[in-house]
């Protein structure tokens, strides 16, 4: 598949659905001056191309009572265990995400609980997962960092 180049109409459409999916193409048209069915067609040719993959919806987990977030780092016996421990960290809901490292740990593990007695629970549900070594915990104090956009605006910069 050949690159698909992006122009600056299609970075601002870009910039726009990064900050809500949910901004009606018509509203994007409106501020670009450009129709509402060219971002359709623009959008539709990033899906194609595999530039936008889906869309996300932002929960506030601090208003649903799990703002106690904490990274687990994952210590496995042997890394051929590796595939199936992911699948039995994947039957844990409050794990939200976890990445095969090299490193320190074989895998890291974000977590959201609604405290620390929660968070002990998980904690404890991965340690008893067959294969795992041991476990070593960081908790979160405060997310300082989470913007989407600037990874995006250096790509751009780079085109």
């Amino acid at each position: 598949m050949a690159k698909f180049k992006l122009d600056e109409t299609d970075h601002q459409i870009l910039d726009m659905l990064i900050e809500n999916t949910r901004t009606p193409f018509t509203d994007i048209a409106k501020k670009l001056l450009i129709s509402a069915g060219t971002v359709h067609v623009r959008v539709k040719k990033m899906e194609e191309a595999g530039i936008i993959i889906g869309s996300s919806l932002t929960l506030d987990y601090k208003k649903l009572g799990y703002a106690f977030i904490a990274y687990v780092g994952v210590f496995l016996k042997n890394t051929s265990q590796t595939k199936f421990v992911l699948e039995r960290i994947n039957d844990i809901p409050f794990v939200t995400v976890a990445h095969v490292t090299t490193g320190k740990f074989n895998v890291f593990c974000k977590i959201r609980a609604r405290n620390t007695q929660h968070a002990k629970e998980i904690i404890f549900q991965l340690d008893d997962i067959e294969g795992v070594y041991r476990t070593e915990t960081m908790i979160s104090l405060e997310e300082s960092i989470n913007d989407k956009k600037r990874l995006m605006h250096s790509i751009f910069k780079e085109l």
